[in-house]
């Protein structure tokens, strides 16, 4: 009895456990029709495999993610790599470069084909101006790799350009170090000839060493450098117009010396012809001082008459007046007779 009692109050307790259940969660009533197509519609084995496909999508929209990052982070990385090799080549020093070997003339040059060559890769690249490239992390994977290819190929170009460029200026500098090498050998001919040729006719034997030094100091040049060669000619110069003008300075003043030693013989010469003459005139003043005065005949010797003798002759007495004096106020004889003057008296006899 007491067991049925305990069975009783089991029940009961069941009965009211499910009274709360049914209390607190509303039943759903599902038809017995339905239930059987629910069970036929969905096999036990769709859940796990559309679980299985959703996994499989998500996965591989995560991996093509990942794919797509890389591949956008690889034409990144190589847009900016081709970008600073273009700039490498194409700064604004390199571009002064090009443009200074761009400007070079056939005659410039010791092969004209350097010229040529340049002019082509200038053409090629599209002339000489700095590229526009950009590489930005918000531009897509292909517009990163169409920046990338545009770079790489003005790359390729511009590498062209600097190859003919240095090939220009190599022809260039080998011309005109050449140049320079005939030039100063000339001018090493010309100085040595000069030196030989102004020996004792400077006025400065000192320029004469300073141009042997000159010519000294230019045998001694060497290398490839044009430069150096060039300040030898030039300083070569410089002691040959220096040893010139010192020989125009010693030729001056030779003609100098020459004028005034002809000034002074012919003054010389004038004061010894003077000289001459004031003794020639002091001589013929002596004559004349040393001359006698001619007697006059007195009246009886003209008139004949008396056979007396003839009075001894005067003696010469030192005439004191001037001989022009004399010449000029004396009435001219002939033969002691003096001699008729037209406008004068004449005396008888």
């Amino acid at each position: 009895m007491a067991d049925q009692g305990d069975e009783r109050s089991t029940d009961l307790e069941s009965s009211s456990d499910l009274v709360k259940g049914e209390a607190s969660t509303p039943p759903t009533v599902v038809p017995e029709d339905e239930k059987a197509a629910s069970r036929k519609r969905r096999p036990k084995w769709l859940v796990p495999l559309v679980v299985a496909v959703v996994v499989v999508v998500v996965a591989g929209l995560v991996g093509w993610h990942l794919v797509e990052s890389h591949r956008h982070d690889s034409a990144l990385e190589s847009c900016n790599q081709a970008a600073r090799s273009l700039r490498g080549k194409t700064g604004s020093a390199q571009l002064a470069k090009y443009q200074e070997a761009s400007g070079v003339k056939v005659d410039q040059v010791k092969d004209a084909k350097t010229v040529t060559d340049m002019s082509r890769s200038v053409k090629a690249a599209g002339g000489l101006k700095p590229p526009t490239i950009q590489c930005k992390a918000s531009m897509s994977t292909s517009e990163l790799n169409t920046e990338a290819s545009k770079a790489k190929k003005l790359d390729g170009e511009y590498a062209a350009v600097s190859k003919s460029a240095k090939a220009v200026t190599a022809s260039r500098d080998a011309k005109t170090l050449e140049g320079a090498k005939t030039a100063l050998n000339a001018k090493k001919d010309e100085a040595s000839k000069l030196l030989g040729d102004s020996d004792g006719k400077v006025a400065d034997n000192a320029t004469r060493d300073d141009l042997q030094t000159a010519i000294d100091q230019a045998g001694r040049i060497k290398g490839d450098k044009a430069k150096a060669y060039q300040e030898a000619t030039n300083s070569l110069q410089v002691a040959i117009d220096r040893v010139n003008a010192s020989m125009e300075d010693k030729s001056q003043a030779d003609q100098q010396a020459a004028a005034q030693a002809a000034q002074t013989q012919a003054s010389q010469q004038t004061a010894k012809r003077s000289k001459s003459s004031q003794q020639g005139l002091s001589s013929s003043h002596s004559r004349g001082r040393r001359g006698y005065t001619p007697s006059r005949p007195t009246t009886s010797q003209r008139g004949g008459g008396g056979g007396g003798l003839a009075p001894a002759p005067a003696t010469p007495q030192e005439d004191h007046s001037n001989w022009r004096d004399r010449l000029n106020n004396d009435p001219p004889t002939n033969g002691g007779k003096p001699v008729c003057q037209k406008g004068q008296a004449c005396g008888i006899g």
